[in-house]
């Protein structure tokens, strides 16, 4: 990426034809994108999110697509659990008021009090739910649309509809990937169920929450606070920003050293097992495929 930033689409159809391997981050490798590489063989996907790339373009072009799903796991379920702990402390707004000159003290929660509703039972998800364990007295509500049942062997937790968890958590967590049956998931309706004092967090895909309904349920002052790390459009500038019960950060879930420096290397790794004509072991399955086909993503 010569430019250093996130590659808008027309900067992607004056660099990509160039080449016959992309390397992919969150830009969007779009269908026009992808008719006009015509030397382009693969697309290397760094990282578990397929919401930007056209798979279908892809396929009717021959092009291979693999991801690296596992790599950033860890990386995301550890920031879901420090910014519940910040929400619920409010420390990240103790250090704004620090570096303002200001000695405030407030009071929070603690984890280990709270019910945290936990929606998406993916690689994430599921991590976070380890992590749970070792706060004590923690009740903790989890849906997924395909439950895993052998799930219950290792946990203590509760299957419960989505709308149980609006209604009944203090944290909400959102580990879904984007599709048509997450867009806008969680709108008006569904933060108005929510307790006035519910926190909610994303570290999964921008789009899932409206953020135009959070900043206005937000100001209206519903909810105690938000957390979130991704947004529909990135850099993120909206109203979100201008209130300080908005924890945000700049899509970070996977930015430490080491899960980051896998996920790449992962990514380089299968262009090279192309290249050698070996079998390709993040290659994405044949589901995600007829998902973007039934207009599910």
């Amino acid at each position: 990426n010569p430019l250093n930033k996130k590659l808008t689409e027309n900067e992607l159809l004056k660099i990509a034809p160039d080449f016959d391997f992309i390397i992919a981050g969150t830009e969007n490798i779009s269908r026009k994108v992808i008719e006009k590489s015509s030397k382009l063989k693969m697309i290397s996907r760094v990282g578990v999110g397929l919401d930007n790339v056209d798979l279908l373009a892809a396929k009717d072009r021959g092009i291979k697509v693999s991801y690296t799903p596992e790599a950033p796991a860890p990386a995301v379920a550890e920031l879901t659990i420090g910014m519940m702990l910040a929400v619920l402390r409010s420390t990240h707004r103790a250090n704004n008021q620090m570096h303002k000159g200001k000695w405030e003290r407030t009071f929070g929660r603690r984890l280990s009090e709270a019910t945290i509703g936990i929606i998406g039972m993916g690689r994430i998800g599921t991590r976070v739910l380890g992590h749970l364990k070792g706060f004590e007295n923690t009740k903790i509500l989890i849906n997924d649309i395909h439950p895993k049942k052998n799930l219950n062997k290792e946990y203590a937790f509760e299957w419960v509809s989505k709308e149980d968890i609006y209604k009944n958590a203090d944290i909400i967590s959102l580990h879904t990937p984007l599709t048509s049956l997450t867009k806008n998931m969680i709108k008006k309706d569904q933060l108005l169920m929510m307790k006035k004092d519910a926190i909610i967090i994303n570290t999964a895909r921008g789009g899932i929450v409206n953020e135009v309904d959070l900043s206005n349920v937000l100001l209206a002052g519903h909810l105690s606070g938000v957390a979130i790390d991704v947004f529909e459009t990135e850099p993120y500038f909206g109203p979100l920003s201008k209130i300080d019960r908005c924890f945000l950060t700049a899509h970070m879930g996977s930015m430490t050293t080491d899960c980051r420096a896998k996920m790449e290397i992962e990514a380089t790794e299968e262009v090279i097992r192309f290249i050698n004509g070996k079998s390709l072991i993040g290659l994405v399955p044949e589901i995600e495929y007829m998902l973007q086909k039934q207009n599910l993503i």
